[in-house]
């Protein structure tokens, strides 16, 4: 192994100090929030509730994969053909309706609503002022909160989407560690830091339909399509964290 440079163990020292090495560091990281330059988001969003519709192209290779193997497939007596068709046939068999994939909500264009886009993801947007904004305007933004004194950017974040829901009950955050990771410059004549850091941590919903979002003057769930109209200046950012595979 290398040794290391006196240059790297001094970059190193002026890196953001270990929460275990030092009493100081949670005072330090309370004191940089405050200043503004962290702050915690929450990419909140609901997995589809229906299977997503197969691509035509998809739908035709399996038709072929089915034709082709139909070709070779092993030959069974007529008579154990006979009793397998038998099968479930009776008086007890339920005509199935399929619930419609288009929803009201759908039809009326309601993005307040959780019932729409069931085979595509909904990520959750507030409107409101927000830290950083623009002379204090109200501006689309994820649900977040500057760092303060909370043990951790996780915690923070926590707070963040409670004060938005009033609860976590139906909400589950996917690991302790950030998703993605912004830095932004403020305006010369601002007064913060000329710099803000933006941590994202992913949450999802979780056993509902239906939520009460308070705390902010309008919201939307949007899809990733319609979450790049939002923020077109992050475009890169949002296709490099929100990977969505249909």
């Amino acid at each position: 192994m290398l040794p290391r440079s006196p240059a790297s163990l001094h970059l190193r020292s002026l890196r953001w100090p270990r929460g275990f090495s030092s009493s100081s560091a949670p005072a330090a990281a309370a004191k940089e929030g405050a200043d503004g330059k962290i702050v915690a988001s929450v990419v909140f969003e609901r997995l589809p509730v229906v299977i997503p519709k197969i691509h035509p192209v998809v739908y035709a290779f399996q038709e072929f994969s089915f034709r082709w193997r139909q070709q070779y497939r092993r030959q069974y007596p007529d008579d154990v053909l006979g009793k397998a068709d038998a099968r479930g046939k009776g008086d007890y068999q339920i005509d199935y309706v399929p619930a419609p994939r288009i929803t009201e909500a759908d039809k009326a264009n309601d993005r307040k609503s959780l019932q729409r886009a069931l085979d595509n993801k909904l990520y959750l947007l507030l409107y409101g002022k927000t830290f950083g904004a623009p002379d204090g305007k109200p501006v689309w933004h994820f649900p977040e909160k500057v760092y303060e004194n909370e043990d951790s950017l996780r915690l923070c974040a926590e707070s963040a989407l409670k004060s938005v829901l009033g609860g976590l009950d139906n909400t589950y955050f996917v690991g302790n560690a950030p998703m993605a990771h912004m830095v932004t410059e403020q305006k010369e004549d601002s007064s913060v830091s000329p710099f803000k850091q933006r941590f994202f941590f992913k949450s999802q919903v979780i056993g509902t339909t239906h939520l009460d979002i308070r705390r902010c003057e309008d919201h939307a769930w949007v899809t990733k399509a319609e979450l790049l109209e939002y923020f077109p200046e992050h475009k890169d950012l949002l296709n490099k964290m929100i990977i969505h595979v249909r």
